[in-house]
């Protein structure tokens, strides 16, 4: 290439790079693979280290990678928190580990451990109390996501044993893949596209503005770098250990999850480990991190202008099969979703086999101009459900028909729909339409909604068959001898069947609100309708204007609400669910009081007299509502011991009113 072409090329690397980490770090929506996005990074740096005239002041190759969303306060990080150098060749693992010989003048100690596939974390304890959360943001400053993080059970919120009287920890914050599913499959029960892998979702759960769905999501952090004056630790490794002490969640060396090597052998057999191992985890991992060990090694050995040359990642490259589709077939959800599925003949996948992969809609179908027995790439690096990402056009038949998304729903044959601005088509058919009939009974009897035990989705279906169930309603119905003469039916279980149903009528009124299936209103929202309107009746009669005003409830949900409300055979259901006992209004405790109606609190900080919770709990009891951040319509900061100083100044510039624990008490007494 001449100098012209060369910098043309480094102009769309870099403009090509820098959307690509907005999409990655801003939107948690990343539209190429890591090995990619890696790869582009690396061309650019040779050319720009060939030709140092022709890089640009801001280019990609001198940031650490991620940007601030300003949706959250931002501090400078009192320790830069710098990427490592990625590498997907074991030869470049070699010659990293031949330079640091070369530069040590002693024989180092390696650390391996795993590269967690999540959002970095700096998290700042003084007096062994947790003080302030920050994210890696650009590497120099980030963002305050405090009060989100303090929902996470696993990181403490004050430590024990002897630790720094102030220091900083840092670690990776995940999804639990058990949690991420749970969350996917309540998602893909109210006809929402899911969520594409637990990495960018724990990104996008951390800046959510609502704490209570932080915390009702599950997320999950490992803890391990240490940073500070006086550690008093030698070494990463015993870093670590200290951590633990405190009561850190740290990663266990029993567990082969962390560990120290001498030799180059040593630490290929680590990575050869997890490479065939990882699948087995109950999260992602997307490599391992070597670091040396000795802090006056690291120090000796210094920085570059973006990552410390003493550690570097070796990433996983995301396994990829190929295999063919045999036909696509099509769910239908409980709120009328389709959801195509990709039936592919059974292949082998980072250690499971793989049979059948999501399509998710008509537009995924479309992106990959998907034909009838395509050979297809399946992958599953970084995805919980298998996902089609490509296909080998060259072994494509040549009189291969394209696939074409369903027209009709194919449970009740009725003509689909495709709201503007949504993703999935839907069966409109809500009452007649028998498989969102009994997955609407089986969310129903689920263990948040009416928490019926005894009544699995066979018997469900055995009953809906046998004409004994047409609605959640008839199940009030039901006597043992309905259920005991049904196939593979005892008369213990039946008997247990009938009286889960029958305590079921004690279920609070939020629950069965949120049992009744109506779409977008899941269990959050559920409690926010139930505290709102405190009955049923109210909440039917409520238009469109009061239901948005409700605070979370947006244009989609309350038209969702009105929509489920109009339907004659909705409201008939639920004037039998009354008839039978059901709860619905909110029962008020005989202590409570409005004294705080119309008032909006958030709290934050230690308290002495009350905990966190009792706090909310009282906020509740005499009116008042509890938010996780504070904004324009926050009433009253409630402050105890060491809150976060970015929420006090936001507070303070905002005029809400700044009022200690005793004030708060005062009011409600």
């Amino acid at each position: 290439m001449d100098k012209s072409e060369i910098k043309a090329r480094i102009e769309e690397l870099s403009a090509s790079l820098r959307q690509h980490n907005y999409d990655y770090y801003v939107l948690s929506a990343p539209t190429i693979s890591d090995f990619d996005f890696d790869q582009s990074l690396k061309e650019l740096e040779k050319l720009e280290t060939e030709h140092p005239e022709l890089a640009g002041e801001n280019s990609p190759t001198k940031r650490v990678g991620g940007d601030i969303t300003k949706k959250f306060d931002t501090v400078a990080h009192e320790y830069p928190m710098l990427s490592l150098s990625n590498s997907y060749s074991r030869e470049e693992i070699v010659e990293w580990e031949n330079r640091i010989h070369k530069l040590s003048p002693t024989t180092p100690t390696y650390v391996c451990e795993l590269k967690y596939d999540g959002v970095a974390i700096g998290i700042r304890y003084e007096d062994g109390k947790l003080k302030e959360a920050v994210t890696r943001g650009d590497g120099s400053k980030g963002e305050v996501v405090t009060t989100n993080v303090r929902t996470i059970k696993t990181i403490p919120l004050q430590i024990k044993g002897d630790f720094p009287a102030k220091f900083e920890i840092r670690g990776e914050i995940f999804f639990p893949l058990e949690n991420f599913n749970r969350l996917n499959e309540m998602r893909e029960e109210l006809g929402e596209d899911l969520y594409a892998n637990p990495r960018n979702t724990a990104s996008g759960t951390l800046k959510l503005h609502n704490s209570a769905i932080v915390a009702e999501r599950g997320l999950d952090c490992y803890l391990y770098g240490v940073y500070g004056e006086n550690l008093a630790a030698p070494s990463h490794s015993e870093a670590v250990k200290k951590a633990g002490e405190w009561g850190f969640k740290i990663p266990d060396p029993a567990k082969n999850r962390i560990t120290t090597c001498t030799s180059i052998d040593e630490i290929m057999t680590f990575i050869d480990f997890w490479d065939k191992e990882r699948s087995k985890l109950p999260f992602e991992i997307d490599g391992i991190v070597i670091k040396v060990d000795n802090y006056i090694q690291q120090d000796d050995l210094g920085f570059t202008a973006k990552s410390p040359r003493w550690a570097i990642a070796y990433k996983f490259k995301a396994e990829r099969v190929e295999t063919t589709l045999n036909e696509v077939t099509y769910q239908v959800g409980r709120t009328g979703a389709i959801t195509p599925v990709a039936n592919l003949e059974p292949v082998l996948l980072a250690g499971t086999t793989v049979k059948r992969a999501s399509l998710h809609n008509a537009d995924q179908i479309a992106k990959l101009n998907l034909h009838e027995h395509d050979s297809v790439y399946v992958e599953k690096g970084g995805e919980i459900i298998p996902k089609i990402i490509g296909v080998n056009e060259d072994k494509r038949q040549p009189d291969a028909n394209p696939v074409i998304f369903i027209n009709n729903c194919p449970e009740c044959n009725t003509e689909l729909v495709r709201k503007e601005g949504e993703a999935k088509h839907h069966c409109p058919n809500f009452v007649g339409c028998a498989t969102q009939i009994k997955s609407r009974i089986e969310h129903f009897i689920s263990r948040k909604a009416m928490d019926i035990d005894g009544l699995g989705p066979e018997t469900i279906d055995l009953l809906f068959k046998q004409g004994l169930i047409e609605n959640y309603a008839d199940l009030y119905l039901l006597t043992f001898h309905d259920i005991v003469e049904l196939e593979r039916m005892a008369d213990k279980s039946a008997n247990n069947a009938i009286k889960s149903i029958t305590d079921s009528k004690n279920i609070p009124f939020e629950s069965v609100l949120f049992a009744l299936g109506i779409r977008f209103v899941g269990e959050t929202v559920a409690k926010i309708l139930a505290k709102h309107f405190k009955n049923i009746d109210a909440l039917i009669a409520a238009n469109l204007e009061e239901l948005i005003n409700v605070e979370e409830i947006g244009d989609k949900i309350a038209q969702s609400i009105i929509l489920f409300f109009e339907s004659e055979t909705n409201r008939d259901i639920i004037a039998r669910l009354k008839e039978y006992g059901l709860s619905f209004e909110m029962i008020v405790a005989e202590d409570a009081s409005d004294v705080l109606a119309n008032n909006t609190f958030v709290i934050s900080g230690v308290f002495e007299k009350v905990s966190r919770k009792e706090l909310k709990e009282l906020i509740e009891k005499n009116g008042g509502k509890n938010t996780g951040s504070i904004s324009a319509k926050t009433s009253y900061l409630v402050a105890g011991e060491n809150m976060g100083p970015a929420k006090l100044a936001k507070a303070t510039d905002l005029g809400v009113n700044i009022i200690s624990e005793d004030e708060f008490l005062a009011m409600i007494s």
